[in-house]
Order: C-alpha cells, then structure tokens, then sequence
C-alpha cells in the first residue's frame, strides 16, 4: 500500500560535487534521507515503468537507506530496481550497470574516500541515463524541492534480502538483486589483454592489491586474484566493512602507508595499487617509485594504445584545472586535444558523451575513460597492468622514459582540513582582491606571469562555472592554485597545488618537495595561509 506522508523540509541538502555527504546521525534525522529521495524523485520526469539501479560502497547505513530508497521507488512508479548483492555495487560498476541495462538512472550510496562508521560520514547522488553524476541543472533543481517539500511516497512492504541474487516484488515493481562484480568483471576483458597480463604474473611479476577493507575487494579479487591469476593472497583488506576496518579508505601516501612501505622495501612487488572506499580512485606504486595521479593520467594516456579497448587511438584527453599540465605534453604530441575543466567528474561527461574526449583525469587519484561516466580505480590499474605486460619494462623505466621524452611536472597537494568555514572563505576573497595586481610582481623570490579566478565554459553545452579555484602563474611555467574542496563533511578543506615543469634535459631526478620548496614558500606568502587558518602545516601532503 502506498502511503503519502507529511514532512518538514530540511534547508541543508544541498548536492555538492559528489552529491549529499553528511555524518551518519545528521542523515538518521527524521525523513532526513525520505525527503532528498522524494527531492530526487519530484525533479524527474518519465520514468514511470522505467529502471532504477541502487548500491553503494557497503559503508555504514548503506543497508538500511537501501530498503528505505526500494519502497520510495515503488511507490514513485518505478517498475524496476536493480540492486548490487548486499547492497554492494562500486560507483564506477553502478555507471556500468546503468548504461548496459538502459537504466533511468540510479542512486549510489557513498561518501567515497571519507571514513565510514555510526558517527562518520554517509553520502546519497543521483546519476543520470548516462551512467554519470546529475548536471548542475539537475542537482540544483534537486536542492530546490527540498527546501519546500511537504510530503513523500513510500509504500508499506517488509525488507527485501539483498544478499541473495534473484527477482522479488514490492508492490507490483520488480527488484532484482545482481551480481556485483560479473557484469564490471565482463567489461574489463573487452578493453584490456587478460591473456598479456596472466603471462605477465605467471612468469613471476608480483602484484599487491589494498582494498582499504572497501568496496573494491571482491572486484579485485575476482579480476586480479582469480582471472589474472595473481591469487587472493595478493588482495589484502578485501572485505568491505561498514566502517572501512576503522582506516580512511583514501589511497594516498598518508592511508595507504602500508602498501607504501612494502613496495619501497628492499624485496618489495612490483606493482603495488590501492583503490577508495567506492572504487572510483586509485594510488599506483611502482618497486621503489610512487608515480603521482596527474604523472598517471599522462602515461596512461601516452600508452593507452597498448590495451586492445584503445587500439584505435584517442580522440582527446581532459583533465581538471588543479591537475598538472603534464596530460597537455601527450595531447600535444597526439595531435589530439586537450580539455581542462573544472574538479568534478560530471563535467567530463559532457565530453565523453560528445566523443571529444577518451580518457579523463584528476589530481585526486581519479582516472578513468569514455567505457563509463565515473572515474574507476580498478581501471587505471589494469590499465597499467596491460601496459607493463607489452612493454616489458618496469613502472620506475616507464616513468623515466616519460619524463625524458615529455620532461617532468613536480607535483604535490597540500589539504588544510576542517578549517573554519568563514576563515577559509575569508582567505580566498582576500586572494581573488588581489588577483589584478599580482602580475609582474615578486612572490618569494618568483615572478607573477598571471592571475585569475578560473571560469570554464563547457564545449558542449555552452553552460560556465566561475570561480573555480584561484591560479597563479610564475614565469617558466611554474604555478600555485587555491580551492576550496566539496567532499568534506566539516567545516572547510583548503587545497593548495604547487607545480614545477622541468623540461627533458633539465634535473629530471629530484626529490619533489626539494623541487617544489621555493613553491610552497610562495603560496604561503600570497595567501597567509598561517594567519587565516592557524595552521603552519597542511595536514595531508600528496
């Protein structure tokens, strides 16, 4: 039976750049999560009789949302639901599920790379037909109705139990629990050489997975443990638990530190890689080499014709605006275009879906390609793999010869998290005040070259985005950016990028922060970043 039912909206549920992430007990509120479902609902039109796929990272309260998001969607007249077994479904094999199934769309339940438990973090998106994450005309429309929402739909029917593959009905809509990895697994073999790559690992190459106790676990295993013939002792943390093991599921040097340890030990594998809590991100490391995520984009992409799902060449590559410029050197030599856009994966779909672009990336360990509308992990891995099984070289030789043919961008982020809102935003209006008058002067010892407050206008649909990040360019092709980031769930997180371009022939052997010191010495001058936050230290470096 279906029941309409009263509420009082909320004023907080506004989506940022990866949907709604809030702390668990903020989201257990009354019809806190009923009212942005039926949100998401009421700002959709025909999908009466239509697919809805669900899942999300496993992390905690997936569970129960799950059930609450089943009913909502028949009562709504969805007349399928398609469900990850255990609630379990990866974003990027979410975007899968809904593009080969010709879904309406789907709800993924993650706060990506944040800590998950009872007090830690949740997270609810709305992707669209096209297997990627609601347009900003979406979200905002979204966010509109539920300041004004005044009642949901939900119908009366026990749980459904989603740990068992199979169709069930909730009044009349078909809910039908799928395997999670099968149909992710099946994609993989159609874009990379499985057979290149199991000759690889069986002629004694050693492969170390960190599934950070999240999501990609059973992908992994699966893919690389079982198909790829590493075996499962090769995937450790490869249970996804609710509260990620008590780590932060973030592959990066600071959370995934083992794996960092182990392959910069003397008898380490030679490949090492990590992936996030939902399996959109990922962290390579070679044996003795850490090869960074904008320094990964750009091999990937100059290599990419090695895997038979890129035989044929790219038509372009994107990359968003904090990520270094070392993806424009390969376009460049491509002959191919190159596209930078602002952070948030939903603005590559544009391109994608245009045919303009083939592979995408971001700083923040997120790369993946026009084969779905999210970043993937577990694709940048294997694309790796599928390149060091044809070259026959190792990851340390790879970057090297890359860096010899292209030069090198020293790279690193520096995050202040959970900064004072009002001091971060204080911060970035003082340094968009002095944006004009930078140019030509000295910062630390370096010349200004430009200024600006980055503004993108999108190549496909004509929409801008303004005040983008803060960018400030030193002449030789140096550069700082300042952004404030949209994934937190406290307060604020500054993100400060410092880049160095050392062209082919130059010291190309540097220790970054070395490489980057006179960098970082300019971006705390310009924007006294002590002064406003108290912090004489970021508190993560990648």
């Amino acid at each position: 039976m279906t029941t309409t039912v009263p509420t009082t909206p909320y004023q907080d549920q506004k989506p940022g750049t990866s949907g709604l992430r809030k702390k668990v007990p903020h989201f257990q509120q009354p019809n806190y999560i009923e009212n942005f479902v039926q949100a998401i609902f009421d700002s959709l039109t025909g999908f009466e009789g239509q697919t809805l796929v669900v899942g999300g990272d496993g992390r905690f309260y997936n569970r129960e949302v799950i059930q609450i998001v089943l009913r909502m969607a028949a009562a709504n007249g969805f007349g399928r639901v398609l469900v990850g077994q255990g609630g379990i479904l990866s974003t990027p094999a979410a975007s899968n599920v809904i593009r080969k199934y010709g879904a309406f769309g789907g709800i993924i339940l993650s706060a990506s790379h944040n800590p998950g438990g009872p007090t830690e973090d949740f997270g609810i998106k709305y992707n669209t037909g096209n297997g990627g994450p609601a347009p900003e005309s979406v979200t905002d429309a979204i966010y509109a109705r539920t300041k004004v929402i005044d009642a949901y739909k939900i119908v009366t029917a026990p749980d459904v139990d989603i740990d068992v593959i199979g169709e069930t009905f909730v009044e009349g809509m078909s809910v039908q629990v799928i395997d999670s990895v099968a149909d992710y697994a099946a994609l993989m073999e159609t874009l990379f050489d499985f057979p290149a790559i199991r000759d690889l690992i069986g002629g004694g190459f050693r492969v170390v997975f960190d599934a950070m106790s999240a999501v990609t676990g059973p992908y992994a295993l699966e893919i690389i443990g079982r198909r790829l013939g590493a075996g499962e002792d090769a995937i450790f943390n490869a249970v996804p638990l609710p509260d990620f093991g008590g780590h932060h599921p973030d592959p990066n040097l600071v959370h995934a530190h083992d794996l960092y340890q182990r392959m910069m030990a003397a008898d380490a594998p030679d490949f090492g890689a990590a992936s996030d809590g939902d399996g959109d991100r990922n962290l390579i490391i070679g044996k003795h080499i850490f090869v960074t995520p904008s320094d990964s984009l750009a091999m990937l992409a100059a290599n990419a014709h090695l895997a038979p799902g890129y035989a044929a060449g790219l038509v372009g590559i994107a990359r968003s605006m904090p990520t270094s410029g070392a993806a424009d050197r390969v376009a460049e030599k491509l002959g191919i275009p190159l596209f930078e856009t602002p952070t948030g994966w939903k603005f590559f779909g544009n391109l994608l879906d245009a045919g303009m672009a083939t592979i995408c990336g971001e700083e923040s360990a997120g790369t993946g390609s026009d084969h779905v509308r999210e970043k993937d992990g577990l694709w940048a891995v294997l694309l790796w793999l599928n390149i060091l099984a044809k070259r026959v070289e190792s990851v340390k030789a790879i970057a090297e010869a890359h860096w010899a043919t292209y030069g090198r961008n020293y790279y690193a982020r520096h995050d202040y998290e959970a900064i004072d809102t009002a001091a971060a935003d204080a911060l970035m209006a003082e340094l968009r005040g002095k944006l004009a008058t930078l140019p030509g002067t000295r910062i630390a010892g370096l010349e200004v070259a430009s200024a600006d407050d980055f503004a993108y206008t999108d190549p496909v649909d004509g929409s801008v985005s303004a005040k983008q990040g803060v960018r400030i360019g030193f002449v030789g092709g140096s550069r700082v950016v300042f952004r404030l980031s949209g994934t937190g769930t406290s307060g604020a997180t500054l993100r400060v990028y410092i880049e160095r371009y050392e062209p082919a022939g130059g010291d190309l052997a540097q220790e970054t922060p070395q490489a980057l010191a006179p960098l970082i010495a300019a971006a705390e001058a310009v924007a006294d970043i002590v002064r406003h936050t108290g912090r004489t230290m970021p508190d993560i470096v990648t």
